[in-house]
């Protein structure tokens, strides 16, 4: 342990809170990680399906948590934070630390009937609300800020992976009780710059879930508006539709796009670095609602430039013309130019992958965000 580190910090209990496990799993090992190498004793309560081991091997102590993942009912979200409070108390949580919306909710509720003031909130995007605009999206960003912010006790920390969403809720994102990582973190040395295959085509890729909120329809028609033209491009689809979303794509879909020319749909992938091999551009067309994209970073990491939307936690990562382009959410057309102009440039899609494998390792990697979660756990615990 180092020297610096508070002596009270080792042994402390830090307990997570997130609805799903593979969420954790995709996302926060690295803040388990971070935690374990502080001298933390760590539990993640979560609904457990398939993930349970990956967690553990963190050395961290998983706790099932029966809670309906779409359920708005009160009674239901009533008996969820009865049962949290109770593991909470178990458990003689220090520090709660509760990921996503839905958790924060959920584990605010439960934190303040057990009596635990320390508590990181991480809102990790706002998903479809955070992306509506109109007055219906106004008014639900409204009602999210006074919810989380009535969940606030002097203990509290916020954790973010962009600085818009801090505004969103009444938060200066240059605050002290505000803390900004890039995102999950990448292991640069497991996602590693490839050549890049021959071109043409441009061959180009959508690592996500198949939800409509990540534009998937919109690469789509930028790819038949960008063959129409006589741009060789061709458009991969990495991902699953995901039953329980409101939002997702449904698989009838998914084959009838790739039945189209220059289309392809893969299903989930777990070798993303063998996606990035064989494809030259990134593409999220995200209308809203993002932290900070993992698929991003691991496309950056990998030495591949990114095509993407001008949208919170997209543009965190990409600047326009340095390490790819931006373009307007739920525009089309402008992707299609977009990809028009890359297939005609082999060289210029070179430079911005090489600028963004440069810009991973400017403050995007895992232990740049293990090393900031650990700085405000120290200080969580001891003010």
């Amino acid at each position: 342990m180092p020297s610096s580190l508070p002596p009270d910090v080792q042994g402390r209990k830090l307990v997570f809170v997130v609805t799903e496990d593979w969420f954790f799993a995709s996302h926060f090992l690295p803040m388990a990680r971070a935690a374990r190498e502080l001298g933390l004793a760590v539990t993640v309560v979560t609904r457990v399906r398939a993930h349970r081991e990956a967690i553990e091997a963190t050395g961290a102590k998983v706790v099932p948590l029966q809670a309906e993942r779409r359920s708005l009912n009160p009674m239901t979200a009533g008996y969820a934070a009865g049962q949290l409070a109770s593991i909470l108390k178990a458990e003689k949580a220090d520090l709660v630390h509760c990921i996503a919306l839905r958790g924060i909710l959920t584990g605010g509720f439960a934190a303040g009937m057990a009596g635990v003031g320390r508590r990181v909130y991480a809102l990790t995007g706002l998903g479809f609300i955070g992306a509506r605009t109109d007055t219906v999206g106004r008014l639900a960003q409204r009602a999210i800020r006074l919810l989380v912010r009535g969940l606030e006790t002097r203990g509290t920390r916020y954790l973010f992976e962009n600085t818009d969403d801090p505004r969103l809720i009444g938060l200066d994102p240059a605050g002290p009780n505000v803390t900004i990582v890039g995102g999950a973190g990448i292991d640069p040395e497991a996602l590693k710059p490839a050549p890049l295959p021959p071109q043409p085509p441009l061959r180009v890729a959508v690592v996500a879930r198949m939800l409509w909120s990540k534009g998937v329809d919109l690469a789509v028609e930028a790819v038949r508006q960008a063959r129409a033209r006589g741009a060789a491009v061709e458009l991969s689809l990495y991902g699953a539709p995901d039953p329980s979303n409101p939002k997702a794509i449904p698989e009838k879909t998914l084959k009838e796009w790739a039945a189209e020319p220059g289309i392809s749909w893969h299903g989930a992938t777990r070798d993303v670095a063998a996606v990035w091999r064989g494809h030259h551009v990134a593409c999220l067309p995200s209308r809203g609602g993002e932290g900070l994209p993992r698929t991003l970073l691991e496309a950056a990491s990998c030495g591949r430039a990114i095509l993407t939307t001008d949208v919170p936690g997209c543009r965190t990562l990409v600047r326009h013309g340095v390490e790819g382009m931006l373009v307007p959410a739920g525009n089309a057309a402008d992707l299609a130019d977009a990809l028009t102009d890359l297939a005609g440039d082999p060289e210029r899609v070179a430079r911005l992958g090489e600028a963004a494998r440069a810009r991973v390792l400017d403050g995007f990697t895992e232990r740049d965000v293990m090393e900031a979660v650990k700085r405000l756990y120290v200080s969580a615990l001891t003010s």
